[in-house]
This record gives structure tokens, C-alpha cells and sequence, in this order.
């Protein structure tokens, strides 16, 4: 069997073919680029999603009310009352696998300054609360724990809620903003974080001490929430475990009764969040590769045609010493150079689509090398499979029967 014939062979004949043969490769281009476009837009959504946790902090651990009922109806987080201010000086005291914690307490509504109001949220916390989530203060200071225990009227606001309270040039620091009807002023301005990869903007917010937003805002004792932060990531569950070991001492819970409380990681929303991702990844993939299988039926209807076109072809070399396999070969080599010859170039237009999404649309988009290799890989084998039946029954034509063929 010489190969470099059957190559030369296959070649000029696609080349005696040249539209109807871009045809039938257009439908694998547009299937190798859609995959590749597709996988390339959710890798880059999952690690874009990642970056913005690991941002806020990948050792982050929130607690919140939970399990509580009346009358046989189950409570809003915000009418819960089942954290206490004990619950976040026990965790502070004894769990040694905590770095910082702080206590939350939240209240969303206006805030004023002269002529000018933005709806915005005052979350009540503690001084760790910044080093927790990885906020910085870019101007003035962080109130301190005196301001919380003196209940001080004093907050620190994140870069949007300035942009919207103050003229260009005037510096917030020293001056005081009204939330509702209660008068805080600003003493730090945070760093600016921007938006987050679900749309959230991390600077619209105000930080003041969790008595006065407890006291002065809410008229409440109770605790909305806790964030807490493990001495190293790779403690995080078992800083879980301690949390949750001292808050059921706490509530006196006795063995076999369920947790009023639930304890939640920011490696839970980032494993849920990436399974997601994964999920439409998938989907989007899968709905990109029928365009890959509607490609690889255009290549068999092809196959078929030049078969019955060239039946006397055929025939004349199967009379004259030509072996079944050098015929099968011969068309499977068409079809695979049809199918190899389409994936080239739907990986070339693939990779061109996925930045022109990324520039065009501004959406975070990761070529994987394994998405490259897995789409010409699969155009590869759909050349083989949907080529090998029609080069299979071209090496079955008696040549008699095809020297007669008209």
C-alpha cells in the first residue's frame, strides 16, 4: 500500500472539488470554533468567579441564624435571635483556630449629605471586620474599640457612597452624613474594590460600630450575623468544627438536636458557585457540538456522493489490481483531510471569537490548551466515523457491476 499515492490521490481530489469540499468543512469549522468559544467563556466566568472570592477573602467563615420557628412557621435571618453578643466573645476568647471575627448587624435606607441623598447599607461591625473581608482604609482611620464601646456616632464609607454624596474635590473626612434621621460622621474612606463577578458593587457600603448600629439604628440586642476568618486556609473546617462546638455550648443544644444556627465558608459558595459554572459550561459545550455532529453528517452525505460519482472510478481500479483496503483508505483519507483541514480552522476562528467576546462584550474569557486538543480530537474522529461507512462501501463495489455503473 503506498501511502504518499493514496495522499496524492485524496488531495487532488478534493482539489478537482474545491467549493463543495469548503462546504462540507464549513460545518465543522462552525462546530470546533462554537466549542471552543463556549468552553473558553465559561472557564474564564468560573475563574474570574474564583479570583473575586479568593479577593474576599478565601478563609472567610459567616455564621447566621437559622432553625428557628413560631407557630409552626419558619423565621427571616433578620427576625432571628438566635446570636448573641456572649456568642461572638466566646469565639474571640477560646477558638484558637480563628484569626478575627466580628459581629454584623445591618440596615439599609438613605443617607444625606446637604442637598444630596444615596440609598446605600450601614453594616454594624467590628475593627477585624476589615481585615476579614480584605478592605483597606485609603484616607482617615478605622474607628477603634473605644468608639464601640462609647456607642460613637462615627462611620467609615466605601468609594461609591462618597462619588455619590460629594462634589468632585470635596474630602468626606470630618463631615457628617445622616442615615434616616441619625447623624455619623465620616472618619476613613475605604479603598476601592470595584464590581464583584456576580455584579455587586463592593464600595456601596458604610462601616460604623456594631453597638451604634445596634443601639442607635435597630433598638436590638441581637446579632445578624457573624464573620469570622481561620488562622489558615487549610484549617478552615476544623476552625468550622470549633465555631460550632462553642456556639452549641453556648445554647446549651444537647447532643442530637439540630444546630440553631448555620455555619457557611466562602470554599461552600466557591465549590457550589464552580459546579455551576461547570454545569453551563457543559451545556454550552454540548450545544456547540451539534454543530460538530451536523458537520459530521454533511462529511458522510459528501462521501456518499463522490462516492456514486466515481463508481466507474472505482471499478476500473479494482479491475486493473487495486486491494478493497487501498479504496477504503483512499476515501477515508478524503474524509479525515476534509474533518482535520475544518478543525484548523475552527480553532484559528475559535480563538479569534473568544477575544473578540472578551474585548467586545468585556467578558472574562481562559483558552484551555485541553479545549483545543479535545475539539480537533473530536473533529478527528468524526471524519473516521462518518467517513468510514461510505469508504467502506466503496471497497465493497463489485467492479463489474461498477464498470457498468452510468
Amino acid at each position: 500500500m503506498n501511502w504518499a499515492n493514496l495522499m496524492q490521490m485524496a488531495f487532488r481530489s478534493l482539489k478537482n472539488n474545491k467549493f463543495r469540499c469548503f462546504l462540507t468543512m464549513l460545518g465543522i469549522i462552525i462546530g470546533v470554533s462554537s466549542v471552543i468559544t463556549m468552553l473558553a467563556i465559561g472557564q474564564g466566568s468560573k475563574r474570574s468567579i474564583q479570583a473575586q472570592i479568593s479577593e474576599m477573602g478565601s478563609n472567610v467563615i459567616m455564621v447566621f441564624p437559622g432553625n428557628r420557628q413560631a407557630g409552626g412557621v419558619r423565621l427571616s435571618v433578620d427576625e432571628m435571635q438566635t446570636l448573641k453578643l456572649q456568642d461572638y466573645h466566646s469565639i474571640k476568647e477560646k477558638a484558637t483556630l480563628v484569626s478575627h471575627v466580628s459581629p454584623m448587624v445591618s440596615s439599609s435606607g438613605q443617607f444625606i449629605y446637604g442637598a444630596k441623598n444615596t440609598p446605600s447599607t450601614l453594616y454594624g461591625v467590628a475593627p477585624d471586620y476589615l481585615d476579614i473581608r480584605m478592605l483597606e482604609v485609603e484616607r482617615g482611620e478605622m474607628f477603634a474599640e473605644e468608639d464601640i464601646e462609647s456607642i460613637a456616632k462615627v462611620c467609615v464609607v466605601g468609594q461609591t457612597v462618597v462619588d455619590n454624596l460629594f462634589e468632585d474635590g470635596v474630602d468626606p473626612l470630618g463631615k457628617t452624613v445622616r442615615f434616616n434621621a441619625t447623624p455619623f460622621k465620616i472618619i476613613g474612606v475605604l479603598k476601592a474594590k470595584g464590581y464583584n463577578s456576580m455584579g455587586q458593587d463592593q464600595d456601596d457600603l458604610v462601616l460604623a460600630p456594631y453597638t451604634s448600629v445596634q443601639k442607635r439604628i435597630l433598638a436590638i440586642t441581637y446579632l445578624r450575623g457573624l464573620f469570622a476568618s481561620a488562622a489558615d486556609e487549610k484549617q478552615s473546617e476544623a476552625a468550622i468544627s470549633q465555631i460550632e462546638e462553642i456556639l452549641r455550648e453556648n445554647h446549651r443544644l444537647q447532643a442530637g438536636v439540630e444546630n440553631d444556627f448555620e455555619v457557611r465558608s466562602q470554599e461552600e459558595l466557591s465549590n457550589m458557585l464552580s459546579s455551576t459554572t461547570n454545569l453551563l459550561t457543559v451545556l454550552l459545550a454540548s450545544i456547540a457540538g451539534i454543530s460538530l455532529l451536523v458537520g459530521g453528517i454533511g462529511i458522510m452525505n459528501i462521501m456518499y456522493v463522490s462516492v456514486t460519482e466515481r463508481t466507474k472510478e472505482i471499478g476500473l481500479r479494482l479491475s486493473i489490481g487495486a486491494k478493497g483496503r487501498h479504496i477504503l483508505w483512499q476515501f477515508l483519507i478524503e474524509s479525515i483531510l476534509i474533518s482535520v483541514s475544518g478543525g484548523l480552522v475552527g480553532v484559528f476562528l475559535g480563538a479569534l471569537a473568544s477575544i473578540a467576546v472578551k474585548f467586545i462584550a468585556g467578558w472574562p474569557i481562559f483558552v484551555q490548551p485541553w479545549s483545543v486538543l479535545l475539539a480537533f480530537a473530536v473533529c478527528t474522529f468524526t471524519g473516521v466515523f462518518f467517513g468510514w461507512y461510505p469508504a467502506k462501501k466503496a471497497a465493497n463495489l463489485d467492479p463489474i457491476e461498477a464498470l457498468r455503473y452510468e
